[in-house]
């Protein structure tokens, strides 16, 4: 790696920082954004346990299984993941929302009752008229318009009444959409939690090893890959581990120097 400084450049497998002042998130993210360290670039297992702080509580299983993946180790889930996951994605579900539909079909009705009433109205005056040898003068213009305006409204309330029904239609497509995307979502995170499982199993010896061998108190448990003791020591244990090519950031007070930890670790490292 090469590490530009404001006054010197410094490389290595193994840089120590301790000397400037900087924090173990800023070195982090230069590592991982490569404006003045570069470096390969970094990957699942630096996500889980980089920086390595005093402070520290990685998952140590999820972290294994990251680590298990950087040794090209694979699960017999991955291929039904890959699928679900990629199904999951597929499926995007709408917004449910009829009711501007609905208020259209009833400020249809509406108007088409006002009209409906207005008609007989003039029909009544109409025929009132006749019947006392009257004139019906502008009745009978007004009652054509009202029964043109009714027809034209009673149109717009038939469409209002397709559009809602439609809507409806939609509104449950997307329900079922909803439905078998809750279902997938169950069926990733079990398949996730699946391959998490026969990764860590399967760098359980490894691990074991490296918990031995990395300055710390702990101890692997009974059940495979679990562990029990400080949090550093598993972050160390899950480092030697894994196959990395970036540098992991270390801020905690374990090794002598940046060299000590590289060696031990058998990664890239950046002390701070």
């Amino acid at each position: 790696m090469r590490v530009e400084l404001a006054d010197e450049v410094r490389e290595g497998r193994a840089v120590a920082l301790r000397d400037r002042d900087v924090s173990p998130e800023t070195v982090a993210a230069a590592v991982r954004e490569g404006e003045w360290i570069d470096c390969p670039e970094p990957g699942a297992v630096h996500e889980r346990v980089s920086p390595v702080t005093a402070d520290a509580s990685p998952s140590v299983r999820p972290a294994l299984a990251a680590a298990a993946r950087s040794r090209g180790l694979t699960s017999p889930v991955d291929d039904a993941l890959a699928d679900a996951r990629a199904e999951l994605a597929a499926i995007d579900p709408p917004p449910i929302d009829h009711e501007a539909a609905r208020k259209r079909v009833a400020e249809a009705g509406e108007r088409e009752a006002a009209l409906d009433e207005r008609v007989a109205e003039l029909r009544g005056r109409i025929d009132a008229l006749a019947g006392r040898d009257g004139e019906p003068g502008d009745a009978t213009d007004e009652r054509a318009a009202a029964i043109r305006e009714l027809s034209e409204v009673r149109t717009e309330r038939v469409a209002a009444e397709q559009a809602l029904r439609d809507a409806r239609e939609a509104a449950r497509a997307a329900r079922d959409a909803r439905d078998r995307r809750l279902r997938l979502e169950d069926r990733v995170r079990n398949l996730r939690s699946a391959a998490r499982e026969h990764l860590s199993a399967a760098v359980a010896e490894p691990f074991a090893d490296a918990v031995a061998a990395v300055p710390g108190e702990g101890r692997v448990a009974d059940e495979p890959a679990g562990f029990e003791g400080d949090p550093v020591t598993a972050a160390l244990a899950v480092v030697r581990v894994a196959a990395v090519d970036a540098p992991v950031v270390l801020a905690c007070d374990r090794f002598d120097s940046a060299a000590a930890a590289a060696d031990t670790l058998d990664a890239p490292v950046l002390t701070v």
